[in-house]
């Protein structure tokens, strides 16, 4: 499983698939990566590079502080 580990230790899950110009995708609560996949197929096949991640949920790991709006924009 693809991950990206914030300077909180929170694990955020993402798919990456394809490559050249890249398109992210955010999908709203309550949903997932998942929501995006369709639309990712179809842009990865046709040359671009398809970037979606899970704001939270199984996959995403909770942070030990919980949850805030500004972890999601910090690295």
């Amino acid at each position: 499983m693809n991950r990206i580990k914030t300077e909180d230790g929170t694990e955020i899950y993402f798919k990456d698939w394809g490559t050249g110009r890249p398109v992210v995708f955010s999908h709203g609560w309550p949903l997932s990566a998942d929501a995006w996949e369709d639309q990712m197929v179809f842009l990865a096949s046709r040359g671009f590079r398809c970037i979606a991640h899970d704001r939270r949920g199984p996959r995403t790991l909770k942070p030990a502080l919980g949850w805030l709006r500004i972890r999601y924009i910090r690295r």
